[in-house]
């Protein structure tokens, strides 16, 4: 596995960027976590039988994996003392409420619910997140790579461009000392390491943590822990869809398999298929 190391700084103007006001005291920063609740991964998919969406009545909705390892990391790097807070922020309907709950018995300080009944698409995450940035001067954001329901992976991305802050992608390590993010990389060809200068943006590859388990006591503190709502009207964002999806259906039942008995007949079969 190959490992590459680049270093520098990416991005300038950080006097003329939102949310750069904020003074990094020593490295005590605040952490502002992406949390988005999604069908559970061991739910079997059904489709709605007029193709306008996937079922979601009666189905366990879960955390994003992705994001309970952002959520993670965010809390082992207050607990190494390199951050003082932590927040985690979800977009969705009024009832999202339990499920910043679970984020909050994780660890996380505080969570702000900005609350729509519309679908999300990953560029008004971006700019909603963007919104945030200005208010609460994160030190670093993190989010989960993707969702597992639509799969994107980009929000991540869009929000760095937006803010005009350095990225780094389907992280596996990080580590922050003096104002930097060391941030270890899982690409195609093996590992890649960058340097970026913070604040920036951090999305979570799945062998970065193994996200802990929450207790009994976590659940009851977490009651108390304060959830700010804020409506996506009064942010000011653009929420229009950039894409249209005309209709969803499930994949096509896989056939049965054949048995052939010599290498001949496994020849013949695929080109009776036209795949030879």
């Amino acid at each position: 596995m190959s490992h590459a190391i680049i270093t520098g700084q990416f991005l300038h103007a950080p006097t003329a960027q939102p949310g750069l006001t904020h003074e990094l005291k020593g490295l005590r920063m605040k952490v502002l976590v992406g949390y988005k609740r999604v069908v559970d991964y061991n739910v079997r998919i059904q489709v709605k039988p007029d193709g306008t969406g996937v079922v979601t009545d009666g189905v366990k909705l879960s955390a994003n994996p992705f994001d309970d390892i952002a959520l993670e990391e965010a809390l082992r790097l207050r607990e190494k003392g390199l951050a003082e807070e932590v927040v985690v922020v979800g977009i969705g309907p009024a009832d999202l409420t339990a499920h910043l709950r679970n984020g909050l018995a994780m660890g996380a300080n505080r969570a702000i619910h900005v609350q729509t009944a519309d679908a999300v698409s990953p560029l008004t995450a971006a700019r909603t997140f963007l919104k945030l940035i200005e208010k609460e001067e994160p030190g670093l954001v993190i989010l989960g790579k993707q969702a597992i329901d639509d799969d994107a992976n980009q929000t991540g991305q869009m929000l760095a461009a937006l803010w005009d802050r350095p990225q780094a992608t389907f992280a596996s390590k990080v580590e922050i000392t003096d104002g930097k993010a060391t941030v270890t990389r899982e690409v195609d060809a093996g590992l890649e390491t960058i340097e970026a200068d913070l604040p920036a943006v951090i999305t979570t590859d799945l062998r970065l943590n193994e996200p802990r388990f929450i207790k009994l006591p976590d659940i009851m503190k977490a009651k108390s822990k304060p959830i700010d709502v804020i409506e996506l009207g009064s942010l000011g964002v653009d929420a229009a869809e950039h894409i249209k999806t005309t209709h969803y259906s499930a994949p096509p039942k896989r056939s049965k398999g054949v048995m052939v008995k010599d290498a001949a007949e496994l020849v013949a079969a695929l080109k009776q298929k036209g795949l030879l």
